[in-house]
């Protein structure tokens, strides 16, 4: 349908298939290629008799990571690159925070596996049975115990995938970048681009480089948004521009937004952690500290947040999360008056372990008068052994209004599980690892404190 609203306004529409995928020749390797075979696509395109000369592209998902590497060397005909919620380096999607990305990358690695597989096939459709990823990783979280393999989670792909080729590909890149994937940096001034959703660094790259970008982030999941995206992707290819080329959704009420730019100019709040539980304004005494046990047999689950897709992504009641024994949870008083945080938080934590390696997640959520919590933004780190405190955590972006009565919230845990593969303790590799350890985590709350950012 999509493709008919682009050919009734007059456009040429051509879709071309990845290598390896969908009758076009070779083997698909996720990141790799992409450079060579846009540049061929687009050689392609200059011999045939209806092409005026220029063109744009549009894609989500992969489609905007093949986008991006195009942009490696820009073509001269290329006016526009409509990025909906891709990625530019699928290595550091996976291992960015030093952990794997568990959850998406086996759900994607299953999509990539069995995407052409339609109805009446001995694999169900791309989507059908991508979702219970997920809660399958949960269910055999209790089950595993030391001695054992933690790599259970990644058996759960191949019962329902048979040879997930993507995901090993991607776990062989840990901490590294993909070949092909380009940071937006070689485009030059002649591309106008429109950037969506989780995309603030391509904007921002864009933007430095001097070419005509807008970015619009809405309040979806990845997947989601689609007819923003067609109808904002329709009015910028008929040379529609807004006043100002940031457009953003602020949820707790407050609506869709226009910006001069992202993130905008802001005043820091900063508010510290105490060791009753409290989020205030003023720090607390020196030595107040606080301490949790991580369980690997138990991990800290995820409820929410970005997760690839499902019923369990997005804003999420995540009031249970609060009420574990493995989490610090510190809550600030009653809102006098609204409070809207509008860029990327961060947390500075004095954070020590009694092991090798550990992991930190951290969460801003959101408390109604009724005392239900609500998922707002997350940051997540893995720490090594060289690890220095205090430990710095950037949280995902945020554009959220605190209502008034409303309090805010900030939790610490030592996992989010699927989301994140569990750390083990041992400083082992997760695909190898064979025992669990407890992980002892201390907080020196003298030492930490949360920076909202407050737009001026």
């Amino acid at each position: 349908m999509t493709i008919g609203l682009y050919a009734s306004r007059g456009y040429h529409v051509v879709l071309q298939s990845t290598r390896g995928s969908f009758g076009s020749g070779g083997i698909f390797e996720p990141g790799h290629g992409e450079v060579e075979d846009g540049a061929d696509t687009v050689s392609w395109l200059r011999r045939q008799p209806w092409f005026t000369g220029t063109f744009a592209t549009v894609g989500g998902s992969y489609l905007g990571f093949t986008q991006l590497a195009l942009l490696a060397d820009t073509p001269p005909e290329l006016t526009t690159a409509v990025v909906t919620m891709g990625p530019h380096a699928i290595g550091h999607a996976a291992w960015g925070t030093g952990s794997f990305a568990l959850s998406n990358l086996l759900t994607w690695g299953h999509q990539i596996t069995w995407h052409e597989h339609g109805g009446g096939c001995e694999r169900p459709p791309i989507g059908a049975d991508a979702a219970p990823v997920a809660p399958r990783l949960r269910q055999t979280a209790p089950r595993q115990r030391r001695g054992r393999g933690p790599w259970r989670e990644f058996t759960v792909l191949r019962s329902l995938a048979g040879k997930p080729r993507p995901v090993r590909r991607v776990l062989a890149w840990p901490g590294g970048r993909v070949r092909g994937g380009a940071t937006a940096g070689a485009a030059d001034r002649r591309l106008a681009g429109l950037v969506f959703h989780q995309t603030m660094t391509q904007y921002r790259t864009l933007r430095e480089h001097g070419a005509d970008v807008a970015l619009v982030v809405g309040p979806w999941t990845h997947g989601e948004g689609g007819g923003v995206a067609t109808r904002e992707s329709l009015d910028w290819l008929s040379g529609s521009r807004r006043a100002h080329p940031v457009r953003i959704f602020v949820t707790g009420d407050g609506g869709w937004r226009d910006l001069p730019d992202w993130p905008p100019a802001s005043t820091d709040v900063t508010l510290y952690p105490h060791p009753v539980s409290v989020l205030a304004d003023t720090p607390p005494a020196d030595g107040a500290s606080l301490r949790f046990v991580f369980d690997p047999a138990d991990p800290t689950p995820t409820i929410g947040g970005r997760l690839l897709m499902g019923a369990a992504a997005g804003y999420r009641d995540d009031s249970a999360i609060a009420e574990r024994a493995d989490v610090l949870t510190f809550t600030g008083p009653e809102l006098d008056s609204a409070l809207e945080v509008i860029g990327v938080p961060y947390v500075e934590l004095a954070h020590t372990t009694d092991t090798p390696s550990a992991d930190v997640a951290v969460r801003i959520s959101d408390v109604d008068p009724d005392g239900r919590s609500r998922n707002v933004s997350d940051g997540y780190l893995r720490i090594g052994p060289k690890r220095s405190s205090p430990v710095r955590i950037d949280l995902d972006p945020i554009a959220h209004r605190f209502r008034p009565a409303h309090r805010i919230r900030l939790t610490v845990a030592g996992c989010s599980f699927p989301r994140f593969a569990r750390n083990l303790g041992t400083g082992e590799s997760v695909v190898s690892g064979t025992e669990f350890v407890r992980s002892t985590h201390v907080l020196d709350c003298a030492g930490s404190r949360l920076v909202l950012p407050r737009p001026r």
